[in-house]
C-alpha cells in the first residue's frame, strides 16, 4: 500500500463553514481559528444587514431576530480573509428562498453573489452553500455549470466526494455538550445510533 493509499484510508478530512456572515465570525471563531492553526469557509450573504431571512422561508418567523443580530462589516471580513484562516463562499445576495423564486432569480441570485464577492474582497469563491439548505435539481445544474467547484447542504452527515455540489455537514450546536459534538463528528449525526 502507498503512502497516499494509506493517507485516504486512515485520514479524516474536516472542512469548517460558517453560514451567513454573524459578527462572532470575526469576535469568537477567528481568534480560535488562528490559536488552533485552522482554516474555515464563510458563506457570505450579500445583503445581510438588516436582513431577516428566516420569514421568506416561514412568515411565522418573523421575530426580527436575525435583522437585529450583529452582522460582520466588509472591513471584518477584509480582516478575516488576510488572516489567512478563512476563505469566501457564495451564499446568495439576499438569503432567498430558492423554491419560492423564478429561475432567472436564482441565477441571479447564486451567480452575482459570486461575482459581487470575488470583486468586493479580490479573492476566489469556489464553493456555494445553498440558503437554508433547501435547493433542487435545478439549483444544482445552476452550479454545476458555474464556476463553482462544490456546494454545501445542511443534511447532517459526512461528505460524500460522489456528490460534490451536496456535500453533507454536521451542525455544531451551542446546545450541545462536548460529547455530543464528539460523537456528532464521529458518527456524522447526532446521537448514537
Amino acid at each position: 500500500m502507498s503512502e497516499l493509499d494509506q493517507f485516504e484510508n486512515d485520514s479524516k478530512i474536516v472542512a469548517i463553514t460558517f453560514d451567513d456572515g454573524y459578527l462572532d465570525n470575526h469576535t469568537k471563531a477567528l481568534p480560535l481559528l488562528k490559536k488552533y492553526n485552522a482554516c474555515a469557509t464563510l458563506y457570505l450573504v450579500i445583503d445581510r444587514h438588516n436582513n431577516d431571512w428566516s420569514v421568506k422561508k416561514n412568515p411565522k418567523h418573523d421575530s426580527g431576530v436575525l435583522a437585529s443580530e450583529e452582522k460582520l462589516s466588509d472591513q471584518q471580513i477584509q480582516e478575516m480573509l488576510d488572516s489567512g484562516v478563512f476563505e469566501l463562499g457564495g451564499h446568495t445576495i439576499s438569503h432567498p428562498y430558492l423554491p419560492n423564486i423564478t429561475i432567472d432569480v436564482k441565477k441571479h441570485e447564486i451567480l452575482e453573489c459570486k461575482n459581487i464577492l470575488e470583486n468586493a474582497f479580490n479573492t476566489s469563491v469556489t464553493s456555494f452553500a445553498y440558503p437554508f439548505g433547501v435547493y433542487s435539481d435545478e439549483d444544482i445544474n445552476i452550479i454545476e455549470e458555474s464556476s463553482y467547484r462544490s456546494a454545501v447542504i445542511t443534511d447532517e452527515g459526512v461528505a460524500d466526494t460522489n456528490s460534490i455540489y451536496e456535500l453533507k455537514r454536521i451542525k455544531a450546536s451551542g446546545k450541545d455538550n462536548f460529547f455530543a459534538f464528539k460523537l456528532r463528528v464521529l458518527k456524522g449525526f447526532r446521537g448514537y445510533i
